[in-house]
């Protein structure tokens, strides 16, 4: 299942949410025109080490992506409950929101996996916070999916919790997985920095909180 859109109108456009998208599909392009030891260098560079972890890589390592399909996964999932989250935060807290996201999502992988020299990139561990954020905000959505059914590929409207709560039971049976097999999270997923972003972004959602006064506001007079 692949989220396309939410059905919730909004009222200022998603100018984080878009800036972000743009931000790592440049990032991304730039990291397909270098060499594979230019690449591997970056990585290992920007990328979050939990042997050293650090806040710099923690962010850093968001911007960047091991292939198409992560790219094309991540973004997809960031603009389907990104803007909707952002409209209802503000630009400026959800900017704020998504990058704690992160790097909380990075604290988590790094104690999980003490000690490996083995780079993380990606921005799944902040999309998560956005998508656990999203879970709470607006428990009522319903999100356009892309669905494939045997060799054949539609498009349906489904619950956001139905789609949210899935892939967090996926994540937490993955991650319980990979500690049974490895004691670390393999297969080249960071499982645990998904859970631990999707909970802090139900954390964090309710500390920071939303513009509902606003939001409710525009909805009445609109």
């Amino acid at each position: 299942m692949f989220p396309l859109r939410d059905d919730r109108p909004t009222f200022s456009p998603p100018i984080v949410t878009i800036c972000l998208i743009v931000v790592c599909c440049y990032v991304f392009f730039r990291e397909i025109t270098l060499s594979d030891y230019a690449r591997d260098l970056l990585i290992a560079r920007y990328g979050l080490i939990p042997a050293h972890p650090s806040i710099k890589t923690m962010i850093t390592m968001m911007f960047l992506h091991g292939g198409w399909s992560h790219i094309i996964g991540n973004m997809l999932f960031l603009w389907a409950f990104g803007k909707s989250l952002e409209d209802a935060m503000g630009h400026v807290k959800f900017l704020g929101f998504y990058l704690a996201c992160g790097i909380l999502s990075g604290v988590v992988h790094s104690a999980v996996n003490f000690g490996s020299v083995i780079p993380t990139v990606g921005a799944s561990g902040a999309i998560a916070g956005v998508m656990g954020a999203y879970l709470v905000t607006f428990p009522r959505a319903n999100i356009k999916t892309i669905v494939f059914v045997l060799v054949f590929i539609t498009t349906v409207e489904l619950p956001a919790p139905i789609i949210l709560l899935y892939w967090f039971g996926m994540q937490l049976v993955s991650g319980y997985g990979s500690i049974a097999h490895t004691h670390v999270s393999d297969a080249g997923v960071a499982w645990f920095g998904h859970i631990g972003g999707f909970v802090a972004g139900i954390l964090l959602v309710f500390l920071m909180g939303t513009r509902k006064r606003y939001y409710r506001s525009r909805v009445y007079y609109s």
